[in-house]
């Protein structure tokens, strides 16, 4: 008897999430520090925070790009650190890719207003470089094609219409992408305490940005690791080199 497609991707997916870990609740080509609309938060206020996005930039950009450099080979290292023009855009601060390839790191606007010191603004620009570092859009992009791939072959084994081996590919992409996500945010939590350290910030008043954000928990599909989790390989970190 054919199994019906619904069972089998249901299944399918189980499978795929014991196996991995999953994580990070941003767009497949993006990495982010969420900090949800509705969190109220006494940050900089607009002038401070401007000067400081530009101070902080200036040390931190070196240093990102030196490490990017050391620690990659054939990787695009000039980073491109830049406030979102849209007023509107909720807060966040994420990696992406130009289409030449350079690295780009954004802040929106609302972000900035979230932020309540230099050490937090050099935490959270050093974790989204710790992410181009460290390859995690390609490493995900790389798990949406196994996921996609895996589903909706699947799916075609189990004799699925064309619209199934479609909803297959689309939610394999899905769960593929997600996968190890919640590793890759405690990597870039671990390299971007070093950075920012050696751009002369402290990490161990840069994590406090942790204490702010509404802990993600365990929830099925969810992107983020449990802050306590993230705070720990923060301080782990400052721990094992001696920073501060």
């Amino acid at each position: 008897m054919r199994r019906p497609i619904s069972n089998l991707l249901f299944v399918a997916t189980s499978v795929l999430l014991a196996g991995c870990g999953v994580s990070l609740e941003v767009p497949p080509q993006s990495s982010a520090v969420p900090a949800p609309a509705a969190q109220r938060v006494s940050g900089m206020a607009p002038v401070e925070a401007r000067q400081a996005f530009g101070e902080v930039t200036r040390r931190v950009e070196p240093v990102a790009e030196r490490s990017c450099r050391e620690m990659t080979t054939n990787l695009n290292c000039d980073f491109l650190i830049r406030i979102d023009p849209d007023r509107k855009a909720p807060p966040n601060a994420y990696q992406s890719l130009s289409k030449s390839g350079r690295p780009v790191i954004t802040f929106t606007q609302s972000m900035l207003g979230q932020i309540a010191n230099r050490d937090e603004l050099a935490f959270v620009m050093s974790h989204e470089a710790a992410h181009h570092i460290r390859g995690h859009l390609a490493r995900q992009q790389q798990n949406a094609v196994a996921g996609a791939v895996l589903l909706a072959g699947l799916a075609s084994l189990a004799g699925g219409t064309a619209a199934d081996i479609s909803n297959a590919q689309d939610l394999g992409a899905t769960v593929g992408a997600r996968s190890y996500s919640k590793g890759f945010e405690l990597e870039a939590d671990e390299l971007g305490t070093l950075i920012t350290h050696k751009a002369g910030y402290r990490p161990s008043v840069g994590i406090q940005f942790f204490y702010r954000l509404p802990d993600p928990g365990d929830r099925f599909l969810g992107t983020h690791p449990a802050n306590p989790d993230r705070v720990r390989v923060v301080q782990q970190t400052i721990d094992r080199y001696g920073l501060n």
